[in-house]
């Protein structure tokens, strides 16, 4: 049965980001996930949790100035040091939060950048990433993100990604599979999904295409890729990274017969 964690950073906006915990579990949700936790000391964040009897499904590590435009650092020459000390960021929050999966963003590159040199410092980092991450047996996904709602992001295609993976020989390094990118980038998902399944994916996100809603709205037919994420053994959560069309919680009617 797929088990979905809702996402913060998209979801409950009606309520003020602390008062989504509460929210999300009335409504029957065991996990969340966030863009980003570090607004808010760890244990204020482990307290919610506990109260609310929810799991931390998935963050993403320090992007950079995220107010400015930067979307990830991994992937980013001269910031190496940053990226470091952003690893340890996340870590202690994840320690302190019980979660375990990190996603550490690639970054925006020019379109006339030396993507090698890019790639280079994204392999290095994300091995240094993984190294450390496995130290408390936790894992760190990437994601590939379409050009669409992230124009210059360096990390696209899903190919890309598996072969970043591999690169580092890092066992605890997976994709974050996120069908809404996935589909407006590649398309395919059924057949990525077997394909990629048993070895390379670490995260499930989910939101209807084209416009980000709820994922009955739209052109992707969730219940059977659903049905499908069952069969290949899928045990994780399933990030629901969309923005509600209306209130959050009267939109829940895909859920509610996973949520109880």
């Amino acid at each position: 049965m797929p088990r979905f964690a809702a996402n913060l950073t998209m979801m409950y906006r009606e309520h003020e980001f602390l008062d989504r915990f509460g929210a999300a579990a009335a409504d029957g949700f065991k996990a969340v996930e966030y863009l980003f936790p570090y607004d808010y000391p760890a244990d204020q964040l482990s307290a919610l949790l506990t109260q609310h009897g929810l799991q931390q499904a998935l963050f993403n590590a320090p992007p950079g100035d995220w107010a400015k435009g930067e979307r990830g650092i991994a992937a980013l020459p001269g910031r190496e040091d940053e990226f470091k000390r952003s690893v340890d960021t996340a870590l202690h929050y994840a320690q302190a939060l019980g979660n375990r999966k990190l996603h550490f963003m690639a970054g925006l590159v020019s379109a006339d950048a030396d993507r090698a040199r890019h790639r280079d410092v994204y392999v290095r980092n994300l091995a240094y990433a993984a190294s450390q991450a496995a130290q408390h047996g936790l894992m760190v996904v990437i994601e590939p993100i379409n050009t669409r709602d992230m124009p210059g992001y360096f990390l696209n295609l899903q190919r890309d990604a598996q072969q970043v993976c591999r690169e580092t020989g890092a066992a605890n390094l997976k994709v974050q599979f996120d069908l809404y990118h996935c589909q407006i980038m590649e398309g395919d998902l059924a057949v990525k999904l077997k394909q990629m399944m048993k070895d390379d994916i670490g995260h499930l996100q989910v939101a209807g295409v084209p416009d980000r809603h709820e994922p009955d709205l739209g052109e992707v037919n969730y219940p059977y890729l659903f049905g499908l994420i069952d069969e290949l053994g899928y045990d994780g959560w399933i990030g629901c990274e969309y923005v509600p069309k209306g209130a959050t919680s009267a939109g829940l009617g895909w859920a509610r017969q996973w949520l109880g």
